[in-house]
């Protein structure tokens, strides 16, 4: 029997996209699956978006939380429901490419790792690609992991019955970081990165800025709060994913160039 992949996607506020995320998921060759849409107290019309397609199809539930409790507590509660012998990630404003979970499970199936991502390039809030990709390492351990988060959350997926489920701490930032270090952690092989375009991701205004503006702080918390680093240990880290960041990682994110 083919395994099973839970999807948990968080959503807040996302109205004027998630139908096309969601038909990424529909559109996928690989169709054994289950997606867990997690409404986290949106203010805007995406309940009543999403409605139609949770009635539609089986496979796809929903939960509304009452109060906005972040984006940890929804991916922690998408795995407390997923039934999934994998589960994999995909935010409320980014795509798939349709042979995504195709590739990744058969990755996975072949016992070469426990923890897969891949590739990605960048789209603009119309859906309009910024000639942009982030290549994915074709191999990933921890201690590399931990000098900075060389996973695009939208691409990871995990076996989860060999890892077990794994939940992650309610930083306001990096948690999908956390949540891979774990992961690798917990596994005994490294990560295998697939070195094609698998997803897409929406760069909106603001969001590299942002990312930029509060890199210091959101880090040194992941190293600190989230994985339990001494004051000076976690210094010490965040001076290496400095580095790592600025010089390394960036070398990652190239031009495509039209054929």
């Amino acid at each position: 029997m083919q395994p099973l992949v839970s999807i948990i996607t968080p959503i807040y506020n996302n109205a004027k996209v998630i139908e096309k995320t969601i038909s990424s998921v529909l559109n996928q060759t690989y169709q054994n699956w289950e997606l867990l849409l997690i409404d986290d107290a949106s203010i805007d019309e995406s309940v009543k978006v999403i409605t139609p397609y949770v009635d539609a199809h089986s496979r796809i539930k929903l939960v509304v939380h009452k109060k906005n409790k972040g984006a940890a507590e929804a991916r922690n509660l998408g795995s407390k429901m997923a039934t999934g012998n994998y589960i994999a990630f995909l935010d409320a404003d980014d795509l798939w490419k349709a042979n995504k979970l195709e590739l990744q499970v058969n990755q996975l199936l072949s016992n070469t790792t426990d923890v897969s991502f891949g590739s990605y390039e960048w789209i603009n809030s119309e859906n309009k690609p910024l000639n942009k990709k982030v290549h994915a390492l074709s191999c990933l351990t921890y201690d590399k992991l931990l000098k900075a988060n060389y996973i695009g959350n939208l691409t990871g997926m995990y076996n989860s019955e060999k890892l077990g489920k794994i939940y992650t701490k309610d930083l306001k930032k990096r948690q999908d970081w956390l949540l891979w270090l774990e992961a690798l952690k917990r596994s005994d092989k490294p990560a295998i990165g697939i070195q094609e375009t698998i997803a897409y991701y929406r760069i909106t205004e603001g969001s590299l800025s942002s990312n930029k503006t509060n890199l210091l702080k959101h880090n040194f918390n992941v190293y600190r709060k989230g994985i339990g680093f001494s004051f000076i240990k976690s210094l010490f880290y965040l001076i290496q994913f400095l580095f790592e960041h600025l010089f390394v990682k960036k070398r990652l994110i190239k031009p495509i160039i039209s054929k």
